[in-house]
């Protein structure tokens, strides 16, 4: 790690300036250091990538999806990226864009939420080739070394910062300082078990997550993980290294777990030793006899010293790399007594397995890990654990109804072992319903899901149509009728004659002011009123003229109105609904071609509700939107669309083309779904 001294002379105040005897002048000095800069940046840099992921989250009983971005750093010739587990974890799409524009799409290689890492592997055509970087020695950062923070911050394009390291290991720990602490990484999964971070001030913000911490050397001494308030946090490269090392070897990262907690030992007055806090029951080192208070002093025959907080980290790390199975030999004392046992070695998983989505039944599930069962007190890790319940599914309607936290054990008998054997099993029983056996705190429940029903889109608005004319009106309230010149008049003002209606080749204009109807006088003059015009005419029969006086520069006419059926409104209209894009919509109705004032060549669909997080909400589609045409099928009704959206889910193409009216204007929506 090369260190860059700035050494300044003392000198008073009025003096000329001299350097310190032996240093360079500050013109040097300024040069050395821009020279570094630019040899790491031109070593690393390069290698830098710009993540941009399609989100996803589990709330409510349904996946939410939502863009977000991140950083990363190419650390092989084949095209394996290191970044956070919170930038790539929890995931349906990640795209990597290189600093000289080149954007691949990505594959996971690993997922490693305990270090809040991510493997990546750069999905490179044949003959493309990418920069990389290498990968330095964490362990030789100082205090006072100067490191390049590079990255995406807020989306922005890839940049870099430069500060110094201020503690090149630092823990987390309580506020009384009594324990250690995990980070939540946002999901409920927790890191820090093994991670001593190196503490910095080049600048860190939303975007820079995963992105290199790079020493002047032009090596990755870190993963840049934290940032806030002038400080930020990254892993150490050498446990990037191992996490690398091992999804290269195996596709998965293999740890070894013990099933204890540890503490210092200088609250004890010692130097050596580690302090035994937690033995987890019927875990490694409670089969082997060992147990809470016990000090041990040698694993596999080397010597144990955690004296301080930022230690501890070090010996789970040191644990971890003994394989499942393996017998290891450990040494304690016990009330000072020397004790040795053999140890055989459970493997060490992620605290939380993965949320999926069964939508036909609206609810969302996790799979059951060791590390929860023991936390939520569960007998085992069998079953799945509902995390959500969408109101008005399957699920909601269940006998009794589903509820959040609940396990379900058994689908129509078949005891559920996991997440996928439950999606398994779902899929073979579950779309016509299912008997499931449930835990529910401490109750055994028996819990009956109905199969949805089949039914066509539901009639809307029954009610018989009635008279209307095609004019749009305001009540005549003695104010209106004053500045008219028609004080004491009371009825209605035509303020629109609706294109295409009898009432536009009646004869009838703006600014008529209705006074009777069929020779009955019209009693409206204050704005509650306002209805009697509608009263007054839907009273009549469709398909009849009807008689209107009115009042036209000072003199009386009447006008004879033939009489229409109440325009199709939009509760009357046919609608649908999409669940795998997630949006409502109807169709076009006479109403709407009157509000808006659109032609017969206006056609479409009218996208009635986006549901926040799904696809069509990802890729823009807005409420109101006019479907027009489905990639290149036009879209002329519900039907049509429901067709069209069946088809792509059979074909499942990589990208849907929507082409939409929105507004005055037209435009195109790409939607982008994982299949």
């Amino acid at each position: 790690m090369r260190v860059l001294s700035l050494a300044a002379g003392l000198f008073l105040a009025g003096s000329s300036f001299f350097p310190a005897f032996g240093a360079p002048p500050p013109e040097a000095r300024s040069d050395e250091i821009s020279s570094d800069l630019q040899a790491a940046r031109e070593k690393v840099y390069p290698a830098t990538v710009n993540i941009a992921v399609v989100g996803q989250s589990f709330e409510g009983g349904r996946s939410r999806k939502f863009p977000a971005a991140g950083s990363g750093v190419v650390v092989t010739g084949e095209g394996h990226v290191l970044t956070n587990y919170h930038v790539a974890g929890e995931t349906t799409r990640i795209t990597c864009r290189m600093v000289d524009g080149r954007r691949f799409e990505a594959s996971v290689v690993v997922h490693d939420p305990l270090t809040d890492l991510s493997v990546l592997k750069l999905n490179l055509p044949a003959g493309e080739t990418v920069t990389f970087a290498e990968l330095g020695d964490s362990d030789a950062l100082e205090v006072g070394d100067r490191v390049l923070a590079m990255g995406n911050p807020q989306t922005l394009s890839s940049s870099m910062t430069l500060g110094i390291v201020s503690h090149p290991n630092r823990v987390f720990t309580s506020f009384t300082g009594a324990e250690i602490e995990e980070r939540d990484l946002g999901s409920g999964q927790m890191t820090g078990l093994l991670t001593r971070w190196i503490q910095h001030d080049a600048l860190i913000l939303g975007g820079n997550s995963g992105g290199p911490l790079v020493d002047l050397d032009g090596k990755v001494v870190g993963i840049n993980e934290l940032g806030g308030n002038g400080v930020g946090f990254a892993i150490p490269s050498n446990l990037a290294r191992e996490v690398l090392e091992q999804a290269l070897a195996h596709g998965e990262i293999r740890r070894g777990w013990f099933g204890l907690s540890v503490l210092p030992v200088e609250k004890l007055g010692m130097d050596e030793g580690a302090l035994i806090s937690w033995v987890v029951k019927d875990g490694p080192a409670e089969r082997a006899g060992m147990r809470a208070g016990d000090r041990i002093v040698k694993v596999a025959g080397q010597a144990v010293a955690v004296q301080a907080f930022e230690q501890v980290p070090q010996f789970y790390a040191r644990l971890s790399r003994f394989n499942e199975g393996e017998l290891v030999s450990v040494d304690y004392l016990r009330d000072g007594k020397p004790e040795a046992v053999e140890v055989r070695v459970d493997p060490l998983g992620s605290f939380l397995d993965d949320q999926a989505e069964v939508r036909p039944w609206g609810i969302t599930v996790r799979g059951i890990t060791p590390m929860m069962a023991l936390s939520r007190s569960f007998p085992d890790s069998a079953g799945v654990l509902v995390t959500g319940i969408r109101p008005g599914r399957l699920a909601a309607s269940a006998t009794p109804a589903l509820e959040r936290d609940d396990v379900i054990l058994e689908l129509d008998g078949e005891s559920i072992l996991g997440r996928e054997a439950f999606l398994a099993a779902w899929r073979e029983h579950g779309k016509d319903g299912a008997i499931l056996r449930i835990r529910r705190g401490a109750e055994d429940l028996v819990s009956v899901i109905e199969p949805a029903s089949a039914s066509s889109n539901p009639s809307r608005g029954a009610e018989l149509p009635k008279a209307w004319v095609g004019v749009e009106t305001q009540v005549l309230t003695p104010a209106v009728a004053s500045a008219l010149g028609q004080k004491g008049t009371s009825g209605f003002r035509i303020t629109r004659v609706l294109a295409g209606s009898h009432a536009a080749t009646s004869g009838l204009e703006v600014g008529d002011l209705i006074t009777a109807v069929d020779g009955k006088a019209l009693k409206a003059s204050r704005p509650q009123d306002a209805s009697r015009w509608r009263r007054a005419i839907e009273k009549l029969t469709i398909d009849t003229e009807v008689s209107l006086t009115v009042r036209r520069t000072g003199e009386d006419r009447e006008i004879s109105v033939r009489l229409e059926a109440t325009p199709e409104g939009a509760s009357r209209a046919s609608r649908g609904e999409d669940d795998f894009f997630e949006f409502d919509f109807r169709n076009i109705v006479d109403q709407d071609r009157h509000k808006r004032q659109w032609g017969p060549e206006i056609s479409g669909v009218l996208v009635t509700a986006v549901t926040g997080g799904g696809w069509a909400s990802l890729s823009g589609l807005a409420v109101m939107d006019r479907i027009v045409q489905v990639d290149d099928t036009p879209i002329t009704d519900v039907t049509s669309l429901q067709t069209a959206l069946g088809s792509l889910l059979e074909d499942e193409p990589e990208r849907v083309r929507l082409f939409v009216g929105r507004g005055h204007r037209t435009t195109y929506i790409f939607i982008e779904p994982e299949w």
